[in-house]
């Protein structure tokens, strides 16, 4: 079976800094996996890598079997691959509904626009009470809402989460992590990059471990989350 995501052998460099050292991943039609690792271990490189923004060197992104290595990110986007980044990057002066209609800049149909807008509303209720309001003055959980719905306005294939419940309260993170779900019940396949590792390996079906830039570790879910020397580096037990 081809992977719908997959990366191979991927160095990524920031000037002289070496972020990704040869990546090997794949993610399946319908799956949400999860890149685990401390900070500064390469996971939110990964997804800047995938979405076109940062560009690998050597080696190869693959979609649907595809050489996508060195696209654009709104080529990347138009494929089908959503990237709801690390701290939201809302547009803080515009109004919610001005943020989920820049997320389906691809959708030529006013209708189809609405109908995906209301999609949106189904998941996150919250911001149809706040669709006149600026960006800026949401709270944090309503903006990683507003985040999450401006990628799913373009209908990806795969969603690319980095960080979704950073600085949120606990039953907020609980309430994103449902809609996660949620959203992958639905069809739409998700690589996730989570701070937060156990509700992360919870959700997910494969988890890759990252270690300087390298892949240490790759395995399900509940293998990961039994593992003791994973759970003593990223899950707080000693």
């Amino acid at each position: 079976m081809t992977a719908l995501l997959e990366l191979q052998n991927v160095h990524t460099y920031y000037g002289h800094i070496h972020a990704l050292k040869g990546v090997d991943l794949h993610v399946n039609q319908g799956e949400v996996v999860t890149l685990v690792g401390a900070n500064g271990a390469g996971k939110s490189t990964t997804l800047r890598t995938i979405s076109g923004i940062a560009k690998p060197k050597p080696g190869k992104i693959l979609f649907e079997g595809k050489d996508i290595t060195g696209m654009k990110p709104h080529e990347v986007s138009a494929l089908g691959i959503g990237h709801v980044p690390e701290g939201r990057r809302i547009f803080p002066l515009l109004t919610v509904r001005e943020n989920l209609e820049v997320g389906a800049w691809s959708v030529k149909s006013h209708a189809d626009i609405e109908d995906r807008m209301a999609y949106a509303f189904t998941l996150f209720p919250r911001l149809k009470e706040r669709l006149a309001q600026k960006g800026g003055t949401l709270s944090g959980g309503e903006q990683q809402m507003l985040a999450i719905g401006r990628a799913l306005m373009a209908q990806p294939r795969v969603l690319l989460l980095d960080e979704p419940s950073m600085g949120l309260a606990p039953v907020l993170v609980e309430i994103i992590f449902e809609i996660i779900q949620t959203i992958n019940a639905q069809g739409t396949t998700i690589l996730l990059v989570e701070q937060n590792a156990l509700m992360a390996l919870e959700v997910a079906g494969r988890g890759y471990v990252l270690q300087t830039g390298s892949v240490v570790k790759h395995a399900v879910a509940r293998d990961l989350l039994s593992d003791e020397a994973i759970r003593k580096a990223y899950l707080g037990e000693h």
